[in-house]
């Protein structure tokens, strides 16, 4: 079990909203991993408050929050808003940046549905050097259009293998991604990852995925040719 140092809810405030989040640090927390909720999800959703348990046992500080108000959720369009949700999680990361008890993390991204977008529109917008890395779980990272040439942290996209059409949007998202990248397919996973053992793979694969890229002393270099 971890021991933390911080768990507790916060408030984040910005321009437009005031969001509330779940942020857990562990005792020497190895970095700070921001999740990303899709539409017609948020910061209470098992699934991903699964991975985030899994995350923390690991050593990773977690913050789940909500992008949108209460309100804004009722509304429902801006659960597709990709430009407001992006720009939701900037204003998060800056935040945590002047937090005095999250400021001297490394930081990454975890995105679901079409969280997914908004964590790679943010990542690309904030650059490698904040952003150290990013993964998708069943997520639209093709929503993120344009964005996806410009997203300089190593990024995983974690697919069930029965998720078919979300599978091929993925593919497509991954041929754009001119940085470290990879797509790994969780065989007979559909899209919530509802099957035995399908999640507990997921969260695995996100782990090793931060444990390289994110934890501190555990960075590799970008690119090693084979002798």
């Amino acid at each position: 079990m971890a021991n933390y140092i911080m768990n507790e809810s916060v408030r984040i405030d910005m321009p437009d909203a005031a969001l509330i989040g779940d942020l857990a640090i562990p005792g020497e927390a190895k970095g700070l991993v921001v999740f990303a909720h899709g539409s017609g999800s948020s910061r209470l959703s098992k699934r991903n408050r699964f991975v985030a348990e899994h995350l923390q046992k690991s050593g990773f500080g977690t913050l789940l929050f909500d992008l949108l108000t209460p309100e804004e959720d009722e509304e429902g369009k801006k659960k597709f808003d990709i430009p407001l949700l992006t720009q939701r999680l900037i204003e998060t990361t800056y935040w945590l940046q002047k937090d005095p008890r999250t400021s001297e993390y490394n930081y990454a991204y975890f995105g679901a549905s079409t969280g997914a977008a908004a964590a790679l529109g943010a990542a690309a917008a904030l650059g490698g050097d904040i952003i150290k890395c990013v993964v998708s779980r069943g997520g639209r990272p093709d929503l993120a259009d344009t964005a996806l040439p410009d997203v300089q942290s190593p990024t995983l996209l974690i697919v069930g293998g029965k998720d078919e059409n979300v599978l091929e949007m993925n593919i497509q998202a991954n041929n754009q991604l001119l940085g470290i990248k990879d797509v790994e397919i969780v065989p007979d996973a559909t899209h919530l990852f509802e099957e035995p053992g399908a999640l507990e793979m997921a969260a695995q694969l996100a782990t090793d995925w931060f444990r390289k890229y994110l934890a501190p002393q555990k960075q590799q270099p970008l690119r090693q040719n084979q002798p």
